[in-house]
């Protein structure tokens, strides 16, 4: 049985994910701003974002808001060590050119570790859910990470995020190597899908240098509560998922077995010295 805080963060994932899905035919005709380079926005971001807001607050008017668009927001009282982090569409780039690889993203944070994690997927009809110390569920139907011990084989998502294009030389590098013995990397566009994949076992691990806490709040607390490890390049844990903890971060995420060797690859690779 879901928590009720789970319960008010899938109505209001599925209440963003239909102000998607009814502008995803009009692409044309939306307003898009580059926000920095390469890392664009349009005005369905906001839309979906007020919509989400709006069913969160209906229910807790007193928690925090962190969105990817409206930026940190207190609560009716003011301060609250409760904070709901929002990327109302994560995978921007792919929803303005029609591929079909994007989601909705809410954490509710508390004191800045992730306490509930939604993440939807509205064009697959699939639903993410993770509450801290209950497991994780994809559907109503318990997910795990995958077994896989060693890089050899494995399936690996990473990203390029636009912050991030400096170091692009030493994270190709990086991948040189991984390709030595994985079986592929993949990079879809979506840092939150990719976490959640990781604890459903679609993929073995992932890593990404340049995200935010909207970026991956949600899929961090699934990939825990599927039984995985998630950490910086360094092995180092994360820091706080909500407005103290807003610059940029690396991340590595799997089952414990496969982040060691991946940790390794990135450090022997000079990846992880590019961060100094």
């Amino acid at each position: 049985m879901q928590q009720p805080a789970v319960n008010v963060m899938v109505k209001a994932a599925r209440a963003g994910g239909n102000v998607l899905l009814r502008h995803m035919h009009r692409l044309d005709a939306l307003n898009v701003v580059e926000k920095d380079r390469m890392d664009y926005a349009s005005e369905v971001d906001g839309l979906a974002e007020a919509e989400v807001i709006k069913e969160l607050r209906r229910a807790n008017p007193d928690y925090a808001v962190l969105g990817e668009e409206g930026g940190a927001r207190k609560g009716n009282r003011g301060a609250s060590r409760h904070t709901w982090v929002i990327d109302p569409l994560d995978g921007t780039s792919n929803y303005l050119r029609g591929f079909p690889h994007w989601c909705v993203s809410i954490a509710l944070v508390e004191n800045g570790e992730p306490l509930h994690g939604v993440i939807f997927d509205p064009l697959r009809n699939e639903l993410f859910t993770a509450t801290r110390g209950a497991g994780a569920q994809l559907n109503e139907r318990r997910i795990r990470v995958g077994e896989r011990r060693e890089l050899h084989g494995a399936m690996i998502a990473t990203g390029f995020a636009p912050r991030e294009r400096e170091r692009a030389g030493a994270q190709l590098e990086c991948i040189r190597e991984l390709l030595r013995d994985a079986e592929d990397v993949r990079r879809a566009g979506s840092a939150a899908l990719d976490l959640a994949y990781v604890a459903c076992g679609r993929v073995d691990a992932y890593f990404e240098a340049g995200v935010k806490p909207w970026d991956i709040a949600a899929g961090v607390l699934l990939v825990r509560e599927a039984g995985g490890r998630v950490s910086d390049f360094r092995g180092a844990a994360l820091g706080p998922m909500d407005a103290r903890g807003t610059g940029d971060r690396q991340v590595i995420a799997g089952n414990v077995r496969i982040t060691e060797p991946l940790q390794k690859t990135i450090l022997s690779s000079g990846y992880a010295r590019a961060f100094g």
